[in-house]
């Protein structure tokens, strides 16, 4: 039977079934460990029954994956939706850099959600929509607790495996109990002190919403290194700044502290956001001091 790995807990793999729909409980076969091939979630899969009416059964093999991300765990990923919220608690723009980095690296494209627009205003959502417009993102600005836009984020993820990243409390929970009722996933409260939400997902689970519509849900980040980088490759994803590097007095400029920058004049202009520019220098340093010999 061929099947789709929605779950992946404790050496057992939930296996949604392409021909009924149904969900089995399976084990790996031994010849993964022997291989130290270990399935993930989003896994296609072919899988074997103990017996013809039971319940249980063993993945046997894995066809082979489109791409694959160390964290969360996941495999055969076309897109992901990095939501963060408009308000409560602000948006951490540097750690939404990070993701929008962190799936660049790995060739998949990413839409923004901005959620919670009942709690922000409109300049705030034109500033934020033009900053990341910038950077070739599609931008969808949402209220899930009015249910507004959400149709639009159905529209986005049909046909897809979509993966859904951001911090924890920015109502990705919330998304998914719209998205699939049934998954019933627990909505944490955000703590009225740090406006962090508590963190209620706890493994990378699959959904199936419609014919060939998938998307992960997956446990919220505080942080996010981005590792194995080197200081010169920084600037390749900010591609806002392109249109302006042909200015640069010298090739190769990292648009610091080189005079004739074509960037620092896009940046002294306006037509560089600051808060994108400051996100770009943090992470040059960060990368330097990484790859600093003790």
């Amino acid at each position: 039977m061929k099947g789709k790995i929605i779950r992946a807990v404790g050496g057992f793999y939930f296996v949604w079934c392409y021909e009924d729909g149904h969900v089995y409980q399976c084990r790996a076969r031994g010849v993964f460990r022997k291989d130290s091939f270990k399935p993930l979630t989003g896994d296609n899969c072919t899988f074997r029954l103990t017996q013809a009416q039971d319940v249980e059964g063993y993945v046997e093999t894995i066809v082979p994956r489109s791409n694959q991300l160390i964290r969360p765990p996941v495999a055969n990923v076309d897109q992901a939706l990095v939501v963060f919220a408009l308000a409560s608690p602000q948006p951490n723009l540097s750690l939404l850099d990070r993701f929008l980095i962190l799936m660049h690296r790995q060739n998949i494209p990413s839409v923004i959600c901005f959620n919670k627009k009942d709690l922000s205003d409109e300049k705030r959502i034109r500033e934020l929509s033009d900053i990341y417009s910038r950077c070739g993102c599609r931008i969808l600005t949402v209220s899930v607790l009015q249910e507004e836009g959400l149709e639009e984020i159905r529209s986005v993820m049909k046909g897809k495996t979509t993966v859904l990243a951001g911090p924890s409390g920015v109502g990705k929970s919330s998304l998914t109990n719209y998205l699939c009722p049934e998954a019933g996933m627990e909505v944490g409260a955000l703590s009225a002190k740090t406006e962090r939400g508590k963190q209620t997902t706890r493994h990378a689970q699959l959904f199936a919403v419609g014919e060939d519509t998938f998307f992960f849900d997956t446990p919220g980040f505080s942080s996010l290194e981005l590792r194995d980088m080197k200081r010169e490759e920084v600037k390749e994803f900010f591609p806002e700044f392109a249109e302006y590097e042909p200015y640069c007095r010298f090739q190769g400029c990292m648009h610091i502290h080189e005079p004739g920058c074509g960037v620092k004049e896009a940046l002294e202009e306006g037509q560089i956001s600051r808060a994108r520019y400051d996100s770009y220098l943090q992470l040059v340093q960060e990368v330097s001091d990484a790859r600093r010999p003790f």
